[in-house]
């Protein structure tokens, strides 16, 4: 029977859609998700803009939508994954382990919180994974107003120079490729665990680093910028996944 794939026009929507030939796609504002025939749902549809501040569009499609979708899953028993985000962690953690105390930097991370909690406090007929993406970046970002520094430096380099903020060799942070997310999501499907996981590499990138490469590939300049005053408050400068529950739970680790 296909996968329901909500979101499945966006950047890691349109990935998943590609990897799982077959699966039926889902928006917003399409009504509610038709899961007759579903064998598991991936929930991806979401406000995912962190800069977003209007907290009635987050809480309607963010926080009420994913808890109809995961109660109903449920009453059908039907296996569910949630996109939850590495901004639940907030801007001053230091270690990314599931189970340290979430500070949301934003409205859209407290969004993602607040279904996070809400599914941990209930007892569930199927499994319920929710996913904390860290810097995820691929094929199909293009179009995304917040792209990964990967895809805007490139398309940055198109016009020869890379514009990176000022510092950026020690902002970090924990970059993963769109095929990993989906990697895990796959492995996932057969194991019967519920709960919160991080999905990142583990490792950490500079910024800058990022920009070199690319520079090195396309031949552009790299100029400093200054960071926007609105972004300075709660920017994340360091983020890597601790991927111990998670390399448990697929038994690459005792």
């Amino acid at each position: 029977m296909p996968i329901l794939i909500t979101g499945h026009r966006g950047f890691i929507g349109q990935n998943m859609m590609d990897a799982l030939p077959g699966s039926v796609g889902h928006e917003w504002g399409d009504g509610e998700p038709n899961l007759d025939g579903i064998d598991r749902v991936i929930h991806l549809g979401a406000i995912s803009s962190t800069a977003c501040r209007d907290w009635d569009a987050l809480l309607q499609q963010n926080v009420i939508s994913s808890v109809r979708l995961i109660t109903a899953c449920d009453e059908r028993g039907i296996p569910i994954q949630v996109a939850s985000s590495a901004a639940v962690y907030g801007p001053d953690n230091t270690t990314f382990v599931e189970t340290d105390k979430p500070q949301p930097l934003n409205p859209y991370a407290l969004s993602k919180f607040i279904v996070e909690k809400y599914v941990e406090r209930h007892n569930w007929s199927v499994p319920v994974q929710l996913f904390r993406y860290f810097n995820v970046y691929g094929p199909h970002e293009d179009h995304k107003d917040q792209p990964s520094p990967h895809s805007l430096f490139r398309r940055q380099a198109a016009d020869g120079v890379i514009k990176v903020f000022e510092g950026s060799e020690n902002f970090r942070r924990d970059f993963v490729p769109v095929e990993t997310v989906i990697d895990i999501h796959k492995r996932f499907f057969d194991l019967p665990v519920s709960g919160v996981y991080n999905v990142g590499t583990g490792e950490t990138v500079s910024f800058m680093d990022v920009a070199r490469r690319v520079a090195s590939e396309t031949g552009a300049e790299i100029k400093e910028v200054p960071m926007p005053e609105h972004l300075k408050r709660n920017y994340q400068s360091y983020t890597r996944a601790d991927m111990a529950k998670t390399r448990r739970a697929l038994g690459l680790v005792q």
